[in-house]
């Protein structure tokens, strides 16, 4: 009788449980919404961090500056951080260049050194320029080598328009199209089998034109956009190696195609600062309820340093600290501990995160969820299952909950499949967490933004990027309050169709602890 007095109690009054639960989660959601709209300091965040601080190569001064200004940031909102040392980097420090055309007439070129090349040592260095010619083998391509002594290296092809397609499609005739477009594929094919006759990959390249005295290495690798180009890493030891705006290397190509002996200077002032820390800064708000279990919100905080890293990926780490500013003045007793990550070195191979999950057992093996974003500034506009079998069913129940306005055009995908390695969200799938891309509209971000030296505030969508932060808070409040953990079932992977193998859940990958010493 005293079972049926139980039972019938619990029957009567679970309709008013769930109702007093209902309401206050649209009470909380409210609270986050007004909070973003009222308190919102993503302007004022975006201006210190791209601005103040700038790029945030690891292993350089500007990434430390972030992680001590990041730490900073969590404190003045009352939210515990720490700096948690990872691994070593090698230092460098970029300083002031200059590169100019002095032959056959002055022009000041638009080029940045690339990350750890070797500097100048405090002056110029002028010198006429060659291009890798286009030779039989790579017997030819060791007897040409000792004509690079003394010269600026040119290693990039030709581009045969600087107008990116869009441009064409819009302006030109569908057979002048068309005919730019095979042009441009013959020279790309061309120039491929050119550099690969050198029998040489592109670090070896590299060091084989230092070793034979070559003055420095220039090269343009144009990123299909008026004015952009991407920024990467240099390979060389001893000489500098800068990468040039698509117009002004073609003026260079064509200069040195027609015999004018165009003369450059090139002054780069980096310095090496040794081995340094390399960091992540992880944010905490401790639960009282149920502290060993957690949920995270993550992005990268390193950036490559051809620009300011603005929506690679501070976009995306204005987003998480937003959501936990939210967060902590309307739900600042979580059911779960909610953490945020802000990774180092994931530009190197997600090395921060992936160490994190390495380091940090008891808190992967308790993870309700991590929440991952990390390209660009565009509205999240699809998030998908990851590849765990049961993820609709609490993704669906918590995406329920946020208001018509903030999942405009969203797509979901269920149950997905699992990240392989594209950001940090990997990390965590490869140890078996639930952990979600929130994945954003495009604006253009693979040509103009995404390792490019365009990637800077004014692309900036603050309007976006406040509608993220509320889907994203929500999503860690409800993730919060959900009183079943989510399954950890994963789907059965597909034949892989090029093995003939059935698929596998990609495995956990050990960190660079490391880098840049090789």
């Amino acid at each position: 009788m005293r079972k049926l007095r139980c039972l019938l109690l619990v029957t009567c009054f679970l309709p008013v449980f769930i109702a007093v639960a209902q309401q206050n989660d649209s009470l909380v959601i409210d609270a986050i919404i007004k909070e973003a709209n009222n308190g919102g300091i993503l302007q004022k965040m975006a201006h210190e961090l791209m601005d103040g601080i700038g790029p945030r190569l690891v292993g350089s001064p500007k990434m430390q500056q972030a992680h001590d200004w990041a730490k900073s940031t969590y404190a003045n909102w009352g939210i515990e951080a720490r700096n948690e040392k990872w691994g070593e980097w090698r230092g460098w420090e970029r300083g002031i260049s200059h590169i100019d055309m002095i032959h056959p007439w002055v022009k000041s070129l638009e080029g940045t050194q690339l990350a750890w090349s070797p500097g100048t040592k405090g002056k110029p260095v002028t010198a006429g320029l060659i291009i890798i010619p286009d030779l039989k083998d790579s017997m030819a391509f060791r007897e040409w080598l000792p004509q690079v002594k003394g010269k600026f290296v040119m290693i990039s092809m030709l581009q045969p328009t600087g107008r990116p397609d869009y441009n064409w499609e819009e302006f030109g005739t569908k057979e002048s199209f068309e005919k730019m477009k095979k042009e441009r594929t013959a020279l790309t094919e061309a120039w491929r089998k050119r550099l690969n006759k050198t029998g040489l990959k592109p670090k070896e390249l590299a060091l084989e034109l230092e070793k034979a005295g070559a003055a420095g290495i220039i090269g343009s690798y144009w990123s299909s956009g008026f004015g952009v180009n991407k920024i990467f890493s240099a390979h060389t030891k001893s000489i500098p190696t800068v990468d040039i705006a698509l117009e002004d290397y073609g003026l260079l190509y064509r200069l040195v195609e027609s015999g004018r002996n165009p003369r450059v200077s090139i002054q780069a002032d980096s310095k090496e600062t040794g081995i340094v820390p390399t960091y992540n800064t992880v944010a905490e708000m401790k639960s009282t309820v149920n502290p060993g279990e957690y949920v995270m919100l993550s992005a990268h905080f390193d950036s490559w340093d051809g620009a300011t890293g603005a929506t690679d990926n501070g976009t995306g780490t204005l987003v998480m600290m937003e959501a936990m500013r939210i967060l902590k003045k309307v739900y600042p007793n979580p059911k779960r501990t909610i953490l945020a990550g802000h990774w180092g070195s994931e530009e190197q191979g997600l090395n921060g995160s992936r160490a994190f999950v390495e380091d940090h057992p008891e808190i992967v093996n308790n993870m309700q969820a991590v929440f991952n974003q990390d390209n660009g500034t565009g509205r999240v506009v699809n998030i998908g299952g990851a590849g765990f079998l049961h993820s609709y069913d609490y993704i669906g129940r918590w995406l329920s909950k946020v208001p018509s306005d903030f999942k405009k055009g969203l797509e979901t995908k269920f149950p997905g499949s699992p990240a392989g390695g594209g950001s940090d969200n990997a990390s965590f799938v490869a140890a078996g967490v639930p952990a979600f891309s929130l994945s954003s509209n495009s604006w253009l971000y693979g040509s103009y933004t995404w390792h490019t030296n365009r990637d800077t505030y004014d692309k900036i969508v603050f309007d976006d990027l406040q509608n993220n932060a509320v889907l994203t808070a929500i999503l860690v409040y409800m993730a919060c309050e959900d009183q079943a953990k989510t399954s950890r079932e994963k789907i059965i992977l597909p034949v892989n169709s090029r093995t003939g193998e059935p698929g596998k859940w990609p495995e956990h990958r050990k960190p660079t602890r490391k880098g840049g010493v090789d």
